[in-house]
């Protein structure tokens, strides 16, 4: 009989949480070990048991899912990690990607496709959509969005999370709520990305990021 691949399943929402656990245990070498909803909650999962695969969410609770990948690329670099998420994979996978990342899946995807994501990462394969494939490879052979690059980069994790949604329409409380955070930490980081983008008023960040996300998606 063969070793039941094991998993570490970290999810800041209990309901999404328990139906990814329950999509994962319908195959039957898969099992799912431990569940965390915090950075915090992992880290102590991990220090008791090494999964063979972890599939993160990006937004956890006031911090960033990268984070949690860039620790455990450090400290477990044999535990292959899957990003899922609700964020925009053409803004965020290839920030995974260069965390340590092995693949990036968006929430909505059908069943089927996230566990076709989970077997390729397990394969040692890079996953990620067909379109995020060629827009990578557009990037790395024409240079494409290089400008764009350049801007965003200069972002943390987080003041890229509040971009993004900014640029999608939402206000500092739809933002706050969405991410978990107060408006008065949101309004920061509005501070800080005016101030690392050299926007002179948050309107004109505001008008900054529907473009950004209407290049985005072109």
């Amino acid at each position: 009989m063969l070793t039941p691949i094991s998993f570490l399943v970290v999810d800041d929402h209990p309901i999404f949480r328990q139906g990814l656990v329950a999509l994962i245990q319908t195959q039957e070498q898969y099992n799912v070990r431990y569940e965390a909803g915090s950075i915090v909650e992992a880290l102590e999962r991990l220090n008791t048991f090494v999964p063979d695969i972890a599939i993160i969410d990006i937004s956890l609770q006031n911090q960033s899912g990268l984070d949690l990948v860039r620790q455990m690329r450090q400290s477990y670099p044999t535990v292959k990690i899957l990003i899922i998420s609700m964020h925009d994979e053409v803004v965020y996978a290839s920030r995974a990607l260069k965390a340590g990342a092995m693949g990036y899946v968006m929430k909505q995807e059908p069943a089927s496709l996230i566990l076709e994501a989970i077997q390729t990462v397990l394969n040692g394969k890079i996953y990620v959509s067909a379109v995020m494939r060629d827009r990578l490879l557009e990037m790395v052979f024409l240079h494409r969005d290089e400008n764009e690059a350049i801007s965003t980069e200069v972002l943390s994790d987080r003041e890229l999370e509040v971009l993004d949604l900014m640029g999608q329409g939402y206000g500092a409380v739809d933002i706050a709520k969405l991410l978990t955070l107060s408006v008065k930490t949101v309004n920061a980081h509005y501070d800080h990305i005016k101030d690392k983008l050299k926007m002179p008023s948050t309107s004109e960040l505001r008008r900054y990021a529907v473009k950004w996300i209407q290049h985005r998606d072109r």
